[in-house]
């Protein structure tokens, strides 16, 4: 069995369940909320970050792109057309990198801060952060989507899929980033009918229900969010 330590609005946490789902992988989720730094989350991961899996009487693996290649390595074979990850050595690559930019620069440019200011900080303690949100931090991440946006808009309009003509990894990291942001609202889907297209595909995925389901404490989603033709 997989044990998965995650936060349910945690967008790389988000990415490794949609991986497990659509890998059809058995698994239990474990809430953990990092800011706390339980002990036995450091002990697993020093850096105190999620996701982190452990998998029977394994080791921890930690960080969305480890628990990727691990779930690819031990269940991608087995999935024949289904595999996330393409078999062409550019492809491949193409897939890492845009798994990397949205993991990484998109969390780090946009949603990030967007979830740690409208959502973290609700159930953060003042004592650890918690509080209102900073308006000139959600200006800049609000600023920043729009250029994320169109670069989404553009592969979406050339393509079939983000990474080529199949659904990949890439798609599922891009969908799990957006898909914190589309709860609160925060998503120009209207400035962009190619990138709005191609997100109600992936979310209509069986995988993508159960992410769809869950809610923040006093502060429920948009009307959108749920319906999986906006």
């Amino acid at each position: 069995m997989l044990t998965l330590y995650h936060y349910p609005f945690s967008p790389a946490c988000r990415f490794v369940r949609l991986i497990l789902a659509e890998y059809g992988v058995r698994h239990e989720l474990v809430l953990e909320r990092h800011w706390e730094r339980r002990k036995q989350l450091l002990a697993m991961n020093p850096g105190g970050f999620l996701p982190v899996a452990v998998e029977n009487d394994g080791p921890p693996i930690v960080g969305a792109g480890p628990i990727l290649e691990y779930l690819d390595e031990t269940r991608g074979y087995a999935q024949g057309e289904k595999r996330l990850m393409p078999d062409h050595p550019d492809r491949r690559a193409e897939t890492r990198r845009l798994v990397e930019w949205f993991l990484q620069k998109f969390e780090d440019e946009v949603i990030g801060h967007l979830v740690h200011e409208r959502i973290y900080k609700l159930d953060m303690p003042t004592a650890l952060g918690g509080g209102a949100p900073e308006s000139a931090v959600l200006r800049v991440a609000r600023a920043n989507m729009r250029h994320h946006m169109r670069y989404i808009e553009y592969l979406t309009g050339t393509r079939n899929w983000l990474a080529g003509d199949h659904i990949t990894f890439a798609d599922l990291a891009a969908a799990a980033e957006l898909s914190c942001a589309d709860y609160l609202g925060e998503v120009p889907w209207a400035e962009n009918d190619h990138a709005k297209t191609w997100y109600a595909r992936v979310k209509s995925r069986p995988s993508f229900r159960p992410l769809l389901g869950e809610t923040v404490r006093g502060m429920p989603p948009v009307p959108s969010y749920q319906d999986l033709d906006f």
